[in-house]
């Protein structure tokens, strides 16, 4: 669970190879930064972080195996809304919560475990995992993430349990051989690369289930078990810098804060003297983020145009890790994982959708549908989304019919998310020209239409294919788009 989704609850809270990277690689940095909130805050927002719009997400480790988490459980909306965390950690939905679920009195996680694992401990899946891991083919995943129309990729390098994914030189000090046997973050970052990507790593600086054992139950257990020691600290520091030095990462996607002992401003100024193409999100201090280049909602969604670039986070069920016991009904469907995904990028945000693979690297047939629907409308709508940025409004409504919008190149762009009811829709105060020249994107030529002060009238095909939306591309008469 990320902390930045549970902060608007509480007030106080909520003001070995070197891997080289393709994009944060192709400039000398422009200046010296220095580890000050103002050195740091000169940094631009990279073109190819803005450009990309759709990222993919992937939470695995040993959670993998059991995979399990229960489907009953209140929306995060509720939870907020009426303060029932002692609930939501009874039943909790996130699968890659397993070893902190499986503490709690009472919870699902403990009945379901019991039965079908019987006495087995959470460190009993280590050896089961890197047996599944061994069966793993990255280069597949990295066709089926660009097929699907992703421009990057974050990985889960350590997540809240403290197991590493790939074979660290700064081992864990409290549990012996707590790493994966494959290097799996070299092999996928490598792939991911290899398909012209970025390579983002995920790492969870906040919690380690290896440093601090005890139960997380509510939101107070949540913040108190944040290790701030010297060692945890020093600890946490060291494995970032090795990821960074190892694989050079175009994204730090970290997690629940940081020890306040550590120094994350030093970290961020050598991160991007080194690579000033990188990118850092907001999630180093939970109190008051310091620096950050975008934020990241979970499981939510900004209502307007956002002047800072943020990334929506979510699964494609309710869960981030493999749950088992999710199907289609707990499953966003195409058409809404559509519709939400562009209404994200009409309001300057990216989306980081995420995958849950089986142990391993299966990734369940309804994710796996869901992600290739989306990238066949990504095929014919791309044009819409990559390289794009926010109109002076994000939305309209044309009777019935939702609208969204995106520029790019003097063209605008307007997304049907509903099949309009007529053959003839009107887009008011889009224009300033005298006339226009519109596409439907995944169609030949142009649609009849006229402009009067300001507003577009479009005539539609008699039939518009199905899909998930439509696309209007416009531009002034004359401009050759």
């Amino acid at each position: 669970m990320r902390l930045l989704r549970l902060l608007p609850a509480v007030p106080a809270l909520a003001a070995a190879l070197a891997v080289p990277s393709r994009a944060i690689r192709a400039q000398a940095p422009a200046a010296t930064y220095q580890p000050t909130r103002a050195s740091l805050a000169t940094h631009p927002l990279p073109a190819w972080f803005d450009d990309g719009k759709l990222g993919i997400f992937i939470h695995w480790g040993l959670y993998s195996v059991p995979g399990w988490a229960t489907t009953e459980h209140p929306s995060l909306p509720e939870v907020m809304a009426k303060n029932l965390w002692p609930q939501w950690f009874r039943s909790n939905a996130y699968a890659e919560w397993y070893e902190n679920s499986l503490k709690v009195p009472g919870s699902a996680t403990q009945a379901y475990h019991a039965k079908t694992w019987g006495t087995r401990s959470y460190a009993d899946f280590k050896p089961m995992f890197d047996s599944a891991t061994a069966r793993w083919k990255p280069d597949e995943w990295a066709a089926l993430f660009k097929r699907v129309g992703a421009r990057y990729v974050v990985l889960t390098t350590k997540h809240h349990d403290g197991y590493t994914l790939w074979p660290s030189r700064v081992p864990n000090p409290k549990r012996a051989d707590w790493q994966s046997r494959r290097d799996l973050v070299g092999e996928l970052t490598r792939a991911v690369r290899a398909q012209g990507m970025e390579m983002g790593l995920y790492y969870s600086g906040g919690l380690d289930w290896t440093f601090n054992p005890a139960a997380i139950t509510d939101f107070p257990t949540l913040i108190s078990n944040i290790p701030q020691d010297s060692a945890y600290a020093a600890y946490a520091e060291a494995q970032w810098r090795e990821l960074i030095d190892r694989y050079q990462p175009a994204v730090l996607w970290n997690d629940i804060g940081f020890p306040g002992r550590a120094d994350a401003k030093r970290l961020f100024a050598d991160y991007y003297n080194r690579f000033p193409n990188g990118v850092i999100n907001n999630r180093f201090n939970m109190l008051q983020p310091e620096h950050f280049d975008f934020t990241t909602p979970e499981y939510a969604v900004v209502d307007t145009i956002s002047r800072q670039k943020w990334e929506a986070t979510r699964g494609i069920g309710a869960s981030f890790g493999f749950n088992r016991a999710e199907d289609a009904a707990q499953f966003l469907s195409v058409n809404d994982l559509v519709d939400s995904f562009v209404d994200i990028v009409s309001k300057n945000g990216n989306l980081l959708l995420n995958v849950g693979p089986e142990a391993d690297g299966t990734i369940p047939r309804g994710q796996l549908e869901r992600l290739e629907g989306l990238g066949a409308w990504l095929r014919t709508n791309g044009e819409a989304i990559h390289g794009t940025r926010p109109f002076s409004r994000a939305e309209a409504k044309v009777g019935d019919a939702r609208v969204r919008f995106t520029t790019k190149a003097g063209t605008l762009y307007a997304v049907l998310l509903d099949r309009p009811a007529t053959g003839t829709i009107t887009l008011d105060s889009v224009t300033t020209a005298s006339a226009v020249r519109v596409r439907l994107l995944g169609a030949r030529g142009t649609l009849p239409a006229t402009v009067n002060n300001g507003a577009v009238t479009i005539t539609l095909p008699a039939t518009l294919a199905d899909a998930p939306a439509w696309t209007l591309a416009i531009a002034p008469a004359g401009s050759g788009r």
